[in-house]
């Protein structure tokens, strides 16, 4: 058995300062990020394993402590200092979003960044940053124990940090190439994992979108597309939301005043419409979307590759098409989104989170919203996409007290718990932020007194214990229930729209309708005709046919349920 000599001896306060230093450099932003309300601890318990492998060679060479923690400091500080730089600027994570704008913004572009955001603050906190790493690497000195002690935490530390690959593999029984993405996921808190796997996640998926693209570029075009309007001046905006049910919301019915800005809106624009009975037909954003924006629907959920999509239609018709959006970018599931959004002649991405569960206000968009409005182009299309009350709900509003509205049980129909309280009211105060973040977008449109409407629909509900017996939180395909389907659907047309498109769309808000066939409404309302237009499936048709509204998975063979016969 090894003995130690006298100078050889263990010292706890060597073994903190060797933690507190390998932690550093990955877990001071995380402990930030947690202390601020800007995202949970799932990231710090990340970071904290994955940087603890660095203790390994320090306790297996205890006299080149000092050499490894020099070359650690150097090497993952200073790649550091990209994730801490782009914080402070941002108050975001670094994730493989950031990859896709980089690469979308030439060297004018990159050189007025610097110039914007290079600040004594941002200067400050890098300096102060790196001075506390000196610090550290200071009082870092070596740890000796004995060899089975240094094989036995070594070998714990190994085994912890590859537990998720054991799991997937062995309990979950997924494959390797799953579980390997999911390891790799759970180490992109940690200094390099997270810049190497952010960049090799964005390859990925930019390989991914790229196919699609190109293949979409194959399609054949509109045929017979006929444009109404003829070349008059028009700006035509949809705005998507997320996961917003109209069940929680007071102007379709609900006790709790989660909308009073919208309601103000409408006893304000009595014009202003209000669709009472409209549903999506998936409980998931990318699904729902790839039917909403293209010919697809329930009966054939393929056809978003085989036909031209909604952006390819306006632009035929001789829009200027803008995307702006506040939902992450280069991500594994909403690569599908970034196509749609490349399909658009200018975009605008205002998350680049790593973690969606994180603080990114819709307040972003108004900013781009504006300076599109005041673009010169004749005619206009404009879509926005919001992060809306997507989960976790808590994160989509700011803290202080005007949006920290909803506390207590005051005006909840039924007999709540108190451990699902918080759920229930943060998911209402998410609400009441997305009816500010939505009125001010009609207001925006408004008082720019541009020719055209304004569309507004969520691309699915959310049951946040709304459903009897109260016990459902969040959206399940394979148990649902209507309030995970039931959304918000609104219009406003301006006064100059109006006058040149009269109708009769009032006595249409109470048809039964489902957003699979958004692109023929969309169609109608902006006076465009072509082959596979059926103005039968559009909402705000005369010639509108009530079919049955199809919900599930369409992929499964018995997936498909008749909404209306949904149990409340």
């Amino acid at each position: 058995m090894q003995k130690l000599k006298d100078n050889q001896k263990f010292s706890w306060s060597a073994l903190i300062f060797v933690i507190l230093f390998f932690c550093y450099f990955s877990c001071a932003l995380q402990l930030y990020i947690v202390l601020s309300g800007h995202s949970n601890l799932i990231g710090l318990r990340d970071a904290i394993i994955y940087s603890l492998i660095w203790l390994i060679p320090v306790l297996l060479f205890p006299n080149h402590t000092r050499k490894i923690a020099a070359v650690y400091g150097l090497v993952i500080g200073a790649l550091s200092l990209i994730s801490i730089g782009y914080f402070v600027i941002y108050r975001q994570e670094f994730s493989q979003s950031v990859f896709f704008v980089m690469a979308e913004s030439n060297y004018n572009e990159s050189h007025e960044f610097i110039q914007q955001y290079f600040s004594f603050k941002l200067l400050a906190v890098l300096v102060i940053y790196i001075l506390i790493g000196i610090y550290l690497w200071r009082k870092v000195k070596p740890i000796y124990v004995k060899n089975s002690t240094k094989w036995i935490c070594s070998l714990l530390i190994i085994t912890y940090a590859l537990m998720p690959l054991f799991i997937s593999m062995a309990v979950k029984k997924t494959s390797f190439e799953k579980a390997t993405a999911h390891l790799m996921s759970r180490m992109e808190t940690t200094v390099p994992w997270q810049l190497l796997n952010s960049y090799l996640a964005y390859r990925s998926q930019l390989t991914n979108m790229e196919n699609i693209l190109n293949h979409l570029q194959t399609l054949p075009a509109f045929e017979n597309l006929k444009d109404a309007n003829g070349d008059t001046p028009r700006t035509l905006v949809l705005v998507i939301g997320e996961s917003t049910s109209r069940q929680r919301m007071g102007i379709y019915g609900y006790d709790r005043s989660t909308t009073p800005q919208i309601e103000q809106f409408k006893k304000e624009n009595p014009e202003f419409l209000v669709f009472n009975d409209v549903v999506s037909s998936r409980p998931y954003t990318i699904e729902i979307l790839q039917q909403a924006l293209t010919f697809a629907d329930e009966q054939h959920p393929d056809l978003y590759l085989k036909k031209p999509s909604l952006i390819h239609l306006m632009k035929q018709a001789g829009y200027k098409t803008f995307w702006i959006t506040n939902q992450q970018t280069m991500t594994k599931r909403n690569t599908m989104l970034t196509m749609f959004s490349k399909q658009a002649d200018e975009q605008f991405y205002m998350n680049n989170d790593r973690n969606q569960s994180s603080r990114q206000y819709d307040s972003s968009v108004f900013e781009p919203f504006r300076e599109v409005l005041n673009d010169p182009a004749q005619k206009k299309f404009i879509v926005i996409h919001l992060l809306g009350t997507h989960m976790k709900y808590s994160l989509r509003y700011p803290k202080d007290e005007q949006w920290n509205y909803f506390k207590d049980k005051d005006k909840i129909a039924f007999k709540i718990d108190d451990e699902k309280l918080d759920y229930y009211n943060s998911y209402d105060n998410a609400i009441r932020y997305n009816d500010y973040v939505t009125t001010t977008l009609f207001n925006l449109f408004k008082n720019s007194q541009e020719n055209g409407f304004m569309l507004y629909f969520s691309d699915h509900g959310e049951d946040v214990y709304q459903s009897p017996p109260h016990d459902v939180l969040g959206r399940n395909e394979k148990a649902p229930t209507q309030t995970m389907y039931t959304i918000p659907f609104m219009l406003w047309q301006s006064p100059k729209w109006r006058a040149s498109h009269p109708n009769n769309y009032q006595s249409y808000v109470e048809r039964k309708f489902s957003t699979q066939d958004l692109i023929h409404t969309w169609s109608d309302l902006a006076g465009l005709s072509y082959d596979s237009y059926q103005p039968e499936k559009s909402i705000v048709n005369p010639n509108f046919h009530q079919s049955i509204r199809w919900i599930g998975d369409p992929y499964d063979k018995n997936g498909l349920i008749d909404f209306d016969k949904l149990l409340k």
